[in-house]
């Protein structure tokens, strides 16, 4: 099937939209507007605040012909928001096109939201349409455009269960879509025909890196990358990217599944051109080698641990470059574990990846004012960047840990979860991560500054991932955790609506929730999954409350990316 976004030249009409969008941003800054602004502009400047613009600037010291390749990476990363928009909604590209010809105030203004947000709906609020009414935008589709617009999850489902196993294998694939063929029945369709234009010209650019770089694991990734965009096979290229060691670190493809709403099976285009931060991913290499003694103790049956978890998980922390597609929508990516091949997974493990650039304006410019409001006076000393930083790599760590697949079934735990799964592991990493430091703690490889403070920097911090929104996997999940912990008296609510730590509870309710989300998995249990989101995952009156108070304070950063845009200039 011919896609429109599949065009030859779609990756320049989204860069010259990328670049229309930014002069829209400085346009619409505060003081920068000569005449007084219509009401849409100002409601939609008002949305767009939420994000504090920051200059991404990075020192780009690099050997030989390395910053040639890096820009040849950034224009393969380019066309990975071109195929993204088109995943997420069929109506996005021709959208996008309407929206960078109108040059008034108005249309500016709706332009840089819909780049942020990556389309028509503004992921903060429940994904609510932001265009004005003449735009004809329907509701965000839950299935995105992975399934056909006239079917339904019933349907689609019915299919899937009536498959042999190999056809059923390529429906639930994560890199096919499922269409209707000539005669209206549902097929997949992969992603290297669907898509196949752009990704023949991506694995252009990537082969053109390749040649470009001495490294050899670089040069592999890049050219194994470059096949698999075709072959629709990514078994060989993620084994590549596992065993990547060289200063600059690429992550390009189709990697996660929150845009499909309905059972989590596709993945959506993204990447992320880092370059490698050696000192910080030297001192965190001691981490992944406490993996196997973290599974061991984790607070569940012993049936459902593995006695041998996959090889000694990768942690490299990088400073970003560029971001695009699915890795740069709404709020911003801090770090991520790849891959999400359970092949992969048992024979490499996975690789954790710290985006310490961006963490740290997530913390200056969003957590830190958060704390000033959550938080009573005698606790906003202990909310910490090392705290902040060593949980997340703690979050990234603990993906890789507990059940992969239901006990005693061939069957994964996200195909037994489907549409819950990504909450529930979202929720599993963060509190089960929080578990293991303090497991951590107790032998010394944490630092005791980082044990005194991390409790209180997690619950400034659920504050802050709560206003992703409940309809967002990382933000109910929080939602989640910070319920619970109010149930068993671990955070309590000051008579001036400040939140703090019970220090003598929350170590036991920390342990508590991370064996309930575990079991979950391990058994398989949609049923408690689904009532878990339904009961836990809403925002409570005493947390609106402080939420209402922030008002003023940014929900996430919007980066700038000054560098990649100087090495394009080159």
């Amino acid at each position: 099937m011919h896609a429109l976004g599949s065009s030859p030249t779609f990756g320049l009409r989204i860069g010259a939209a990328l670049a229309l969008g930014m002069a829209a941003a400085a346009a619409c800054a505060p003081g920068s507007q000569p005449e007084p602004v219509s009401e849409t502009v100002a409601a939609i400047d008002a949305k767009a605040r939420r994000f504090a613009p920051v200059d991404i600037v990075v020192p780009v010291d690099l050997p030989g012909n390395d910053p040639r390749a890096l820009t040849y990476l950034i224009q393969a990363a380019r066309l990975m928001d071109g195929l993204f928009l088109e995943q997420v909604w069929s109506g996005n590209t021709s959208l996008l096109a309407e929206l960078a010809a109108d040059q008034t105030p108005e249309g500016r203004a709706e332009l840089h939201y819909f780049l942020l947000n990556k389309g028509p709906w503004s992921r903060l609020d429940h994904n609510e349409p932001f265009l004005r009414p003449g735009h004809a935008v329907p509701a965000k589709p839950p299935q995105a455009n992975y399934y056909p617009a006239d079917a339904t999850r019933e349907e689609v489902a019915a299919w899937i269960d009536s498959l042999n196993p190999e056809a059923r294998a390529d429906a639930t694939s994560f890199f096919t879509v499922i269409r209707r063929d000539a005669r209206g029945q549902l097929t997949a369709v992969p992603y290297g025909v669907a898509y196949r234009n752009t990704l023949l010209e991506a694995a252009a650019l990537l082969r053109e890196a390749a040649t470009q770089v001495n490294e050899p694991t670089l040069r592999r990734y890049l050219e194994t990358r470059a096949v698999a965009f075709l072959s629709n096979d990514y078994y060989e290229s993620d084994l590549a990217w596992m065993d990547l060691d060289a200063a600059i670190e690429p992550t390009i493809g189709p990697y996660e599944t929150y845009e499909d709403g309905w059972f989590g099976y596709k993945a959506a285009f993204e990447a992320f051109i880092t370059v490698r931060d050696q000192a910080e991913s030297k001192r965190l290499a001691a981490f992944g080698a406490q993996l196997q003694s973290l599974e061991n103790a984790l607070p569940i049956d012993p049936r459902y641990r593995n006695p041998q978890i996959g090889g000694l998980a990768p942690i490299r922390v990088v400073n970003v470059v560029f971001t695009a597609g699915d890795g740069n929508r709404g709020v911003q990516t801090a770090a991520f574990n790849l891959p999400n091949d359970e092949r992969v997974i048992r024979e490499k493990g996975s690789k954790r990846v710290m985006l310490k650039n961006v963490q740290e304006a997530k913390f200056e410019r969003v957590l830190r004012p958060i704390s000033q409001v959550a938080l009573p006076p005698q606790d906003r000393g202990q909310v910490s960047f090392d705290a902040f930083f060593t949980h997340i790599l703690m979050h990234e760590l603990m993906h890789g840990l507990g059940p992969t697949h239901v006990h005693g079934t061939d069957q994964t735990v996200r195909q037994a979860l489907t549409d819950v799964y990504s909450t529930i592991e979202e929720a599993k990493a963060d509190i089960s991560g929080l578990w293991a430091l303090a497991q951590l703690a107790d032998i010394g490889v944490v630092t005791p500054a980082i044990a005194e403070s991390m409790y209180t920097t997690f619950l400034a911090s659920t504050f802050r991932s709560i206003r992703f929104g409940v309809n967002e996997a990382h933000g109910r999940g929080i939602a989640i955790q910070l319920n619970y912990l109010l149930d068993q008296g671990a955070v309590t609510v000051n008579a001036d609506g400040t939140f703090s730590v019970a220090t003598d509870k929350i170590r036991d309710a920390v342990t508590s929730l991370t064996r309930d989300l575990l079991t979950m998995q391990a058994v398989g249990d949609y049923a408690a999954a689904g009532q878990l989101l339904e009961t836990m995952g809403v925002v409570r009156p005493e947390v609106q409350r402080v939420l209402d108070r922030l008002a003023d304070v940014p929900v996430d950063i919007e980066p700038n990316f000054v560098t990649a845009r100087e090495l394009a200039r080159r």
